[in-house]
């Protein structure tokens, strides 16, 4: 696996939204500057503290133009908890399909409870790629003050 390459498209994915509807990615963040957070699940509590802190962080995020959304392979009512314990404000896609996700964003799964390791990318206004972040376990994941500080420094003028 060598992972999505930066500057590429992020691919489309479509899954049901806590809350109903769909979740269309990249479309659902098209014009802003995009987060995807790919998480293991309700039941990982170092998810559950990204998927918090990126609630922290939305007014502060959405001020810059940036905007956030997350999927995992629980159940819709797994996924309408952890909406409802952090009071998150930004779409949740349920039910992913660990193999076509993997497959599709190159990113590591597990089998057996079958899950997604956490994942995390950020989009130009585009939906091109501009950072992936791929965890094979627990830890290492895109934390938003990364995010917002990627952000302005990327809408700096370049030297010439």
């Amino acid at each position: 696996m060598s992972g999505l390459a930066n500057g590429t498209e992020f691919p489309a994915l479509e899954l049901p939204a806590v809350g109903g509807g769909m979740l269309r990615l990249p479309q659902a963040l098209e014009g802003a500057w995009g987060v995807v957070l790919v998480y293991r699940g309700h039941w990982c509590p170092y998810c559950n503290a990204q998927l918090n802190a990126f609630q922290r962080a939305l007014p502060a995020l959405q001020d810059e133009g940036i905007q956030v959304a997350a999927l995992s392979v629980d159940s819709e009512d797994r996924a309408a908890e952890v909406v409802h314990r952090y009071n998150i404000g930004f779409p949740i896609g349920y039910g992913a399909d660990a193999d076509v996700v993997s497959r599709t964003l190159q990113s590591y799964a597990d089998e057996d409870p079958v899950y997604l390791e956490s994942s995390g990318f950020l989009l130009d206004p585009s939906g091109r790629i501009v950072v992936a972040v791929y965890s094979s376990n627990a830890i290492g994941r895109l934390l938003p003050e990364d995010v917002r500080s990627m952000v302005r420094y990327l809408r700096q003028p370049k030297a010439a």
